[in-house]
């Protein structure tokens, strides 16, 4: 899908204005190097782990682009959280692209799942805090992924994309996937009400609601049109109740076009009531592959304590419920079972990777879970 181009020189500056915090590098995967742009805020130490959020370009645009159209950085400077741009490679008609079932051979579901792997092992970042959004078809990208590699991706959100017709067909989410779309309803390119190629936006919404078992009637607020000049206004819908806590929210701009709201450059009909970089990111800071994030220090409903947490070596347990264990497993963020045996007073975790996991402990009466950070 076709966007319009931000100037040449966008391409460009980025070099000059973020030398210190944005590498340009690459991987390689499918018998090519694949190029991708990665910025690292100034408050980044190896010591703490991070959120990582994929910020795919829409067709036709480019990985330095989409940096600038779609900015997170200010966000992520305070935040604390990495951006990487991944570069598409190019279709039959020399065009970047993402092969979100666009048909060609270039599988860019195995490229995103290397980048992961290849980042993660430059950075420590939080596996189970792996977010995709995108303009267009990186909106596209994201809902592909949301679909095949859900065991890695803990939230998307889409701008100006959509899914491809009758992808929920195929589509096989391993957890409740919490979903934004911000779309516009006069979009010339992906329109909100679809074509024979792409689904309509309330379809693609109501397939992530059906999946997630939210709420069918969503909290619907009218955002307070700040900015009279923008020529579009904003109604947020919220989808709430979802299995573990995961909601589905969609941004409808009223008259807008295909653009990015709040960009720093106006390429149509773009809305200025809301900023999207700002929206998608509240939104996945709720989230890692768990669910609603509802901090780390949990405890089960039995008399049990698990202390330290985050540790980075050794936890311990105590607890009048203590004797009632029947087992343990632990689990990774990807659901893979990482540790099992006999609950005693100390598990040692050392030897795993930094990240979130779940600790799953057996009782008579059922199965209780704690959530852990190794760091």
């Amino acid at each position: 899908m076709k966007k319009i181009l931000l100037p040449a020189l966008f391409s460009f500056a980025f070099t000059a204005l973020y030398a210190q915090q944005t590498l340009i590098d690459s991987i390689y995967h499918g018998g090519m190097y694949r190029t991708y742009i990665l910025y690292v805020p100034a408050s980044y130490s190896a010591s703490t782990p991070v959120p990582l959020i994929l910020n795919f370009h829409g067709y036709t645009s480019n990985a330095g682009e989409q940096l600038f159209y779609g900015d997170f950085r200010p966000i992520a400077d305070t935040a604390g959280f990495l951006v990487v741009h991944p570069q598409g490679t190019l279709d039959a008609n020399n065009e970047p692209y993402w092969n979100s079932d666009w048909g060609g051979a270039v599988d860019d579901i195995g490229f995103t799942s290397a980048l992961i792997d290849s980042l993660s092992a430059q950075y420590s970042i939080i596996q189970s805090r792996v977010y995709s959004t995108g303009m267009s078809n990186g909106g596209f990208m994201s809902y592909t992924l949301a679909c095949s590699l859900s065991s890695r991706i803990a939230a998307i959100a889409s701008v100006t994309g959509t899914m491809n017709y009758n992808q929920s067909l195929s589509c096989n989410p391993q957890h409740p996937m919490p979903v934004m779309e911000i779309h516009g309803t006069a979009d010339p390119v992906v329109p909100y009400n679809g074509n024979g190629t792409m689904s309509s936006i309330v379809s693609t919404l109501a397939y992530w609601v059906n999946t997630n078992v939210c709420d069918v009637t969503p909290v619907q607020t009218e955002v307070p049109n700040t900015n009279m000049v923008d020529g579009c206004t904003a109604t947020h819908f919220v989808y709430q109740n979802g299995n573990n806590g995961a909601e589905v929210e969609h941004f409808r701009i009223n008259l807008g076009g295909h653009t990015w709201p709040g960009a720093p450059i106006v390429v149509g009909t773009t809305n200025y009531d809301i900023n999207a970089s700002k929206e998608i990111w509240r939104f996945f800071s709720q989230y890692d592959l768990y669910g609603k994030i509802t901090g780390i220090n949990e405890t089960s409903e039995k008399s049990i304590q698990c202390y330290p947490n985050p540790t980075n070596d050794v936890l311990y347990f105590n607890g009048d419920d203590i004797d009632q264990i029947q087992a343990y497993t632990l689990l990774d963020a990807s659901g893979k079972i990482v540790g099992e045996g006999t609950l005693s007073e100390q598990i040692s975790i050392g030897q795993l990777a930094n990240g979130f996991y779940i600790l799953e402990l057996a009782f008579t009466d059922g199965k209780h879970s704690l959530r852990i950070l190794k760091q």
